[in-house]
């Protein structure tokens, strides 16, 4: 019979993580473990991370919802799972739940030793590129960011903006641009929704000027009819994020993809409800000729991992991903993911720290 329980474990941030949505200092994840009572000695692990401010499921009862699951998963007697029989016991409202269970289920499938897929990357064979994120935060802090991360050897960086006055933020894209050329450096760019439609046109027009790959999420969620109209006279290709979070629905996905035709997705499997729900975007997309990327949602080891492996079940070549969250915590489980000259390596026989 399969069991599962849980574990909660506050990481804490490196640094004080600014973000649209105000500064924070912690994170906390739930990590699921799921064992098969004819292997006992082996652990399936999965991770819950609720984003603050974007996780539908975010808040004080998150615990208990994660508890109550687990009692009525131990009670209903399962003796064998698959990752769509786990998605569909999770309520499309905790879609972190649902990505922990769907993790916690390839890794028991695959003996305990966090292998969820056999891909290249999975197998130590070749890295996945990644964009260097520049948080939000004073001038002085941005710009040492950026330093740091064009000495790393990026070839993409994500820049958040939104948080300080625009005409400082476009001083940084200068210097950014005065350090690296666009033949040199692609430059992404994710307002989290902070311009209004009446002006969003005017600063789009402006941040062109700097050769911008993409603009994340440039309008608050739920403008359909604006982000149409700015996603077809937009200079610079924009990026739909917080927009899919919490649509769930096959019909409105299409529905919503047909209508505003973005060039871009940005897809979050903890924020969108895991595995299967990240493909079924993947899919949707690919059927319209619509471009995309992986990103982490500040998830730890256990959930990076997950989310990189997923990735490289896709051929996505020098395309850079957005998986450099790893690196932001004090207290992050130890694990054989490392990130070298911009690009997220995974070595299989390395050391992991189980929660």
């Amino acid at each position: 019979m399969l069991t599962l329980t849980y574990q909660r474990r506050a990481l804490h941030f490196n640094f004080p993580a600014r973000t649209s949505r105000g500064a924070l200092t912690e994170h906390v994840a739930y990590y699921l473990g799921l064992r098969d009572a004819r292997r006992p000695q082996v652990v399936g692990w999965g991770e819950a991370a609720p984003l603050a401010g974007l996780s539908p499921e975010y808040g004080s009862g998150f615990e208990s919802a994660v508890r109550e699951f687990c009692d009525r998963f131990n009670q209903a007697g399962h003796t064998t799972l698959s990752v769509a029989e786990a998605a569909a016991l999770v309520p499309a409202g905790l879609p972190s739940l649902r990505f922990a269970l769907e993790t916690a289920v390839l890794d028991l499938d695959g003996g305990g030793r966090h292998q969820l897929y056999a891909n290249a990357f999975s197998s130590g064979q070749a890295g996945l590129p990644i964009n260097g994120l520049v948080w939000m935060g004073d001038a002085a802090f941005m710009r040492e960011q950026i330093r740091q991360k064009l000495a790393a050897g990026y070839a993409c960086l994500k820049v958040k903006i939104g948080s300080l006055d625009f005409a400082t933020e476009l001083e940084l894209l200068t210097e950014i641009r005065a350090e690296a050329g666009p033949e040199r450096l692609l430059l992404r760019v994710d307002a989290n929704g902070a311009f209004s439609p009446t002006e969003a046109p005017i600063k789009l027009a402006q941040l062109a000027a700097f050769h911008i790959h993409s603009i994340e999420q440039p309008i608050a969620a739920g403008q359909w009819p604006a982000l149409a109209a700015l996603c077809r006279e937009s200079p610079l290709p924009i990026a739909l994020d917080e927009e899919l979070i919490g649509l769930t629905d096959p019909s409105q996905q299409e529905a919503l993809l047909d209508a505003v035709r973005p060039p871009y997705l940005v897809l979050k499997p903890t924020l969108l409800g895991g595995h299967a729900a990240t493909r079924r975007w993947i899919a949707l997309a690919e059927a319209r000729g619509i471009g995309w990327w992986i990103t982490s949602a500040l998830e730890s080891n256990i959930g990076l991992n997950a989310v990189a492996q997923l990735t490289g079940e896709y051929e996505v070549g020098d395309f850079a991903q957005g998986l450099g969250t790893g690196q932001l915590y004090d207290n992050n489980l130890a694990a054989p993911l490392t990130i070298r000259t911009g690009a997220l390596h995974y070595d299989p026989a390395g050391h992991w720290e189980q929660p």
